[in-house]
């Protein structure tokens, strides 16, 4: 199992603080990624219990996108309360702003992960499920064919199935469900959380391999998209 969380790349709101309760109980950082195309950079963690999940903590660079989503993020971060990046339930501790349906649609225009973060804050953005520890699939092509036959929409974008086993990592993934989101003038139905399922190679060394591919990675937060949902 692997938690996703997203943050935004601004003052103490972004990776460590997001990493600090969980390295206090005992996960420790690993590789570190970059996503150029989506403006994000990630990392994930390990705790040495291997039945515990690792994390992976993503966080847009807000300074790559224009001058004018800059100013909004700038002013939903400006409402966070003094002393919130220090709470232990930070992760998970959603939306700290209020947010109009204009703002949400003007980050929408220049950056997904952008406008999801504004909408939904701190949370779990996916789990993802460890195929090979499941017994009644034998790989994704089936575990695929058994969730579309009960009627869940799977992420096309870049293949349902995205790398290989010569990459030493397969995954898919569930669209994200449609749920309704309050703004300060009104509701909208917005892309929310998703589950994704991997399935892990062994490298030469025998050892299974641990990390992430990140073109593969970068295809699998596309299951948050407005457009997939249409």
């Amino acid at each position: 199992m692997i938690t996703w969380l997203r943050s935004f790349g601004v003052g103490d709101l972004g990776i460590p603080a997001l990493a600090r309760p969980f390295e206090a109980a005992g996960w420790r950082p690993r590789e570190s990624y970059r996503f150029g195309d989506k403006h994000l950079r990630a990392r994930y963690w390990q705790h040495p219990d291997p039945q515990l999940p690792k994390v992976f903590i993503s966080e847009l660079i807000v300074d790559e996108l224009s001058a004018a989503a800059q100013a909004l993020i700038a002013g939903l971060v400006a409402q966070v309360p003094a002393g919130f990046s220090e709470r232990a339930d930070l992760p998970w501790s959603g939306r700290p702003w209020r947010l109009a349906q204009a703002t949400y649609q003007q980050l929408l225009a220049e950056s997904e992960y952008a406008a999801w973060m504004a909408a939904f804050g701190f949370r779990v953005n996916h789990f993802t499920v460890d195929v090979g520890s499941l017994t009644s699939f034998p790989g994704l092509v089936e575990l695929n064919a058994f969730l579309q036959d009960a009627g869940f929409a799977l992420n096309a974008s870049g293949g349902v199935i995205k790398g290989s086993a010569a990459d030493h990592l397969e995954q898919s993934s569930t669209l994200a469900d449609v749920i309704d989101v309050t703004f300060d003038d009104g509701v909208l139905r917005l892309p929310s959380c998703y589950y994704e399922f991997a399935l892990r190679h062994r490298l030469a060394s025998g050892e299974l391999f641990q990390g992430f591919v990140p073109a593969s990675a970068s295809k699998i937060f596309e299951s948050t998209d407005v457009a997939q949902q249409r």
